[in-house]
């Protein structure tokens, strides 16, 4: 068996997950840690027994290493990705893939051109309700789709934001709520209704409004290819992080996410369907399950040649065009269409 060498950027929080991850796929070695703060970079590479550098370009020179995960602030995903895919690498990078959907359309472009495949980590699909979800809908079990409700409240302190300047910022993050804790969300929305074709929505800032230029507060009307119509709404004003609530109504019933629990609903009968867990050791809960199901998938990928399924980067631009049209409906108080 050939071993894959994969090198992480980023030592904050997430990139957890991906180490816990690699750790449980055979023939894959953690060979490299990259951070700009040198004491923490050093001292996790030693606890992972794994080279340390601080710039990661110098890291893209390692001709060992094949496998490149972006766990950086979002604004550093388009150089770092099109610099890792130029040096033959295939990289797996958390969402969003880029700020907007012109950097989008750059990516895609190295993308194409590129030896390396680029999967992005939109773990929430692969969460066991999710698949479920996607399951009930493909056999058809109460008919056609109505719609689809989605309400996302979190929890984000001020000190979310001034202690990292980054985020809340257009320029650094690409805005705030929308593209950073209700994309998953989005995407969902989007990926059981077979896609957008129009939105009108708003945003707002209130508790958050002095230390974020971006929203705190989002809702949208959507409306989906397959005739079902979608309401969402997200705040990161709430106190605590409350789980996604999610609501498909059906001619014949509903899909009902709440509690992080699935459950079928009818006329005369309330059945629980499937559950997600929360992960282990330090990854936070509302992450779910999916980053090992969502690697482990990218992996197989790369092994096989690029012929097996994983999220790519023209899966990963339809959230994110989303996000984009609310924003723009917002300005505009019109609907935006949207062509995915």
């Amino acid at each position: 068996m050939t071993t894959l060498n994969a090198a992480i950027i980023g030592a904050g929080a997430i990139h957890r997950s991906h180490v816990n991850a690699l750790r449980l796929l055979p023939g894959v070695t953690l060979r490299a840690l990259v951070d700009i703060d040198s004491a923490t970079g050093l001292q996790q590479a030693m606890a992972y027994n794994c080279r340390y550098y601080q710039n990661y370009r110098e890291m893209l020179l390692d001709n060992d290493i094949d496998v490149v995960h972006i766990c950086t602030p979002h604004f550093e995903h388009k150089n770092m990705i099109t610099a890792a895919l130029a040096a033959g690498k295939h990289v797996f990078c958390e969402k969003p893939v880029g700020l907007n959907c012109t950097e989008v359309a750059d990516i895609a472009n190295a993308a194409a051109s590129a030896q390396g495949l680029l999967g992005v980590c939109y773990q929430n699909r692969l969460n066991p309700t999710s698949l479920r979800i996607r399951d009930e809908l493909a056999k058809n079990t109460l008919g056609k789709m109505l719609s689809v409700k989605a309400v996302l409240t979190w929890s984000r302190s001020k000190a979310y934001y001034s202690e990292s300047p980054w985020r809340g910022r257009f320029a650094s993050e690409g805005g705030s709520l929308l593209i950073n804790q209700a994309i998953h969300t989005l995407d969902l929305m989007q990926w059981f209704a077979g896609g957008v074709t129009r939105l009108k929505g708003v945003v707002d800032s209130g508790e958050l409004a002095d230390v974020t230029e971006a929203e705190d507060s989002a809702m949208a009307t959507l409306h989906f290819a397959n005739g079902a119509r979608g309401l969402f709404y997200a705040s990161n004003c709430n106190t605590l992080d409350s789980p996604l609530l999610l609501e498909i109504h059906c001619e014949q019933g509903m899909l009902q996410l709440t509690d992080n629990t699935l459950w079928r609903v009818t006329a005369d009968r309330r059945l629980k369907l499937d559950c997600d867990g929360s992960p282990d050791g330090h990854a936070k809960s509302y992450w779910g399950l999916g980053h090992q199901q969502a690697i482990r998938q990218f992996y197989h990928a790369i092994t096989h040649g690029g012929q097996t399924e994983y999220i790519n980067i023209n899966e990963a631009r339809k959230s994110l065009a989303m996000v984009e049209a609310i924003y723009h409906s917002s300005k505009t108080r019109q609907w935006i269409t949207i062509n995915n």
